[in-house]
């Protein structure tokens, strides 16, 4: 059944217009009144959940549908991981965070490093935001999860230390020697947040500046991979397990 996001007062038995994104996507189906669809807000201080709808109408620049059994279902990772990820280039930033939003992963930050390609500021920053956030709804609505994970502005390391989330351990990927293996520094299933570089890594000066603020280096094994593919690899050992 087809699944949307539909961040708006959600209550059974109401018949609501869909907000655009999810109008769009129904009249590109090609949905008719009368068809079933699954709703979810998706959002903090939602429902959670997901609901039972039906379209109702079709029209040029409308779709309406009636809201119906609310399902209590939610499919998130056991374990919170706030991704900190060193922006990538090109579509390889979108493919982080597809995959990502597919594997469980509870929020994510794109890291300014020094040796990112990809520079973002102003209007350039906030249009990217939006399109990261964008792709983060559709991997939702594909992979079944009714939490939409935030993906929050683009900030440079020193500027994250300065406010960090409270929430649990603190792991970096690193090649310097004293790592761990990464299930041997994250036992358990408490919150962490996982921070990885772009192309080339973090800097030792973004390192040093990491481990002095309560990082702990960790190792995914002998194999060096790329900066988009050492993320997912993390949070498959971590959400999936």
């Amino acid at each position: 059944m087809p699944r949307f996001h539909c961040p708006v007062p959600l209550t059974p038995g109401a018949d609501i217009a869909l907000p655009p994104g999810a109008a769009r996507h129904v009249q590109v189906l090609r949905l008719q009144p009368g068809e079933a669809i699954t709703l979810f807000h998706g959002g903090p201080g939602g429902p959670g959940g997901e609901f039972e709808a039906t379209i109702t109408r079709m029209g040029r620049s409308e779709v309406r549908a009636l809201v119906g059994t609310h399902h209590a279902v939610e499919r998130e990772a056991p374990r919170a991981v706030h991704l900190l990820a060193g922006i990538t280039a090109n579509e390889r930033m979108d493919w982080l965070v597809e995959k990502a939003t597919e594997l469980g992963v509870a929020s994510i930050t794109p890291l300014l490093a020094e040796r990112s390609v990809l520079k973002l500021k102003g209007e350039r920053a906030e249009k990217k935001l939006a399109h990261w956030q964008a792709v983060a709804v559709a991997a939702c609505e594909q992979c079944g999860r009714n939490r939409v994970p935030p993906i929050h502005p683009a900030v440079d390391l020193a500027d994250w230390l300065r406010a960090p989330p409270a929430e649990g351990a603190r792991l970096l990927l690193s090649l310097r020697p004293g790592t761990q293996p990464l299930r041997a520094a994250a036992p358990g299933h408490g919150a962490l947040t996982f921070l990885s570089g772009p192309e080339g890594g973090l800097t030792s000066a973004e390192e040093d500046l990491a481990l002095a603020h309560g990082f702990a280096p960790v190792t995914l094994g002998t194999r060096v991979l790329r900066a988009e593919t050492a993320p997912l690899a993390a949070l498959a050992a971590l959400t999936l397990g």
